[in-house]
Parts: structure tokens; sequence; C-alpha cells
């Protein structure tokens, strides 16, 4: 048996390949506003077309992604279905979530709101593709006070946040980002002093 074995997740259609035609992102200039030179864009389509349309120019060149995709919970919207069939929903995902790793640059990040229906679903999903010692970490949004009585179980009041490196490398990421923001004077080493009699 010369097949390498490997914990992964796995569902309906995972493998199946499909064609993405390349597309070409065209402006509309009616629909902008603000400082054209600042280079940002919004994006109206089909967001997997549209993430194949990024990767041509943008590969290997965004700092940040910060996505908020549907929990699949089963809930009303008026511009996509939040209620597909489990395996659809991971293909969905899946396919992105790959564009997304070649979009991001080596010292990148990607952000990923999403409540608890989907998250350990999604952060096995992400493991594979980024690699687990990417993991930075969950951020938990706590989206409404108080206890609620709408569970029947247990009154869930906050989402999660699932933050990836696309390289957590120290190589990559030598300095602490929070130390540029701490003052000199502040310190965290504090000397004991002690008294003898």
């Amino acid at each position: 048996m010369d097949r390498k074995q490997k914990l992964e997740l796995t569902w309906i259609g995972k493998y199946d390949e499909i064609k993405v035609e390349p597309r070409i992102l065209l402006e509309d200039k009616s629909k902008g506003y603000g400082d054209p030179n600042t280079e940002n864009m919004l994006i109206h389509g089909d967001n997997l077309l549209a993430l194949k349309a990024l990767e041509q120019d943008f590969a290997g060149k965004i700092k940040c992604i910060y996505i908020d995709p549907p929990y699949n919970t089963g809930n009303a919207f008026e511009h996509y279905d939040d209620n597909l069939e489990h395996s659809i929903w991971l293909n969905l995902m899946y396919r992105r979530i790959i564009i997304l790793h070649k979009l991001l640059k080596e010292d990148g990040v990607l952000l990923i709101n999403i409540d608890e229906t989907q998250h350990a679903y999604l952060k096995v999903m992400i493991d594979e593709i980024f690699g687990r010692k990417n993991f930075i970490g969950d951020i938990i949004w706590k989206k409404r006070k108080g206890g609620g009585n709408d569970s029947r179980f247990i009154a869930l009041d906050h989402d999660y946040i699932l933050v990836y490196a696309k390289n957590s490398s120290k190589d990559i990421h030598k300095q602490n980002p929070r130390s540029q923001y701490i003052p000199s004077s502040h310190s965290n080493s504090h000397k004991a002093s002690s008294s003898s009699s």
C-alpha cells in the first residue's frame, strides 16, 4: 500500500473538478465613489468567479482577508441560500478558501466569522488547506446581551472568528505586532525586592 494516509474531513464531491472560466473585472464608473486612486474595489457578482478574477492579478499580494460566509443555519436571506445540504456548503467553502490561501501574502492572515453550526467542520477544513500549525486562534465575538429565550438547551450568545496565518513562522513574523504600540516606559519585568533582617 503506497498511499499516504492522513486525517481529513471528507464529503461527497470534495475532489470533483469544477471548471471556473477565467474572468476579467470591469469597472462600472457610475457606481464608484470616493477617491478613485485608493485602488479599493467593491465587486458585485458570484464570489467564486470574483475570487478567480482576483487570483490572476493579486495572488500572493493580499495582507488581510476577512470573510463572513453563510452560516448554513436555514435562515432566509434575500441574496443567497443559507440552507444548503451539508456537502454542498462544504464544497462552496472549500473551493473559495483554496483561492483565498493563494491570494494571501506569505505574512498574510485570514479571518472567518462563523457560528457553532459549522465551526468545527470549517476549522478542520482550513487546517487541511493552511496547515494546523498556522491556526492562530479563535476570537469569540459576543453577538448579543443576555441569555435569550430562543434556545431549547443553552443560550448561544456568541460567534467565532477563526484566525489563520498563511505562514506562522517566526522567520516571517519577526516582531510581536503589539510591541510597536507599547510605550518604552512600560515593562513586563517586575523585580521583586526583598529585605533581610
